[in-house]
């Protein structure tokens, strides 16, 4: 299971990284993805959306199920990941490079340090397996 370093992540599995000029670049973790199984459709926002952090901004449907996704952070879309409309397997194949779903304008950046790090997710991922 990969856990890159310089990323923040959430207890619902997403995960945050610095994309500049007070952006940032969002997706699901290996962990998510591993739990999902093969993705088959990601439903998400338009650009120009606002969401409050930990507002539902979308949904990743696998052979297994339908997850909602969780806004990290307050903001608006500033993009979305297209690629994702025909190849939502890039979730599964590479869910922290290729696989992103959306970059945010984060109306409070200092909500990113608010996020655990990677030791604190690492933590968390081993209390879900006892």
């Amino acid at each position: 299971m990969q856990v890159p370093e310089g990323l923040r992540y959430t207890e619902n599995h997403e995960w945050v990284a610095v994309a500049g000029d007070a952006k940032v670049r969002l997706g699901i973790t290996d962990f998510a993805q591993d739990q999902l199984g093969d993705i088959v459709f990601v439903e998400l926002p338009e650009p120009g959306d606002r969401f409050e952090s930990g507002e539902e901004f979308g949904t990743v449907e696998s052979v297994k199920a339908v997850s909602e996704l969780f806004m990290p952070m307050g903001g608006e879309v500033a993009a979305i990941n297209e690629a994702l409309e025909d190849a939502p397997e890039l979730v599964n194949t590479a869910p922290h490079t290729e696989g992103w779903m959306l970059e945010l304008k984060a109306s409070d950046p200092s909500e990113y340090d608010q996020l655990m790090d990677r030791a604190a997710y690492l933590d968390m991922l081993k209390g879900l397996e006892e």
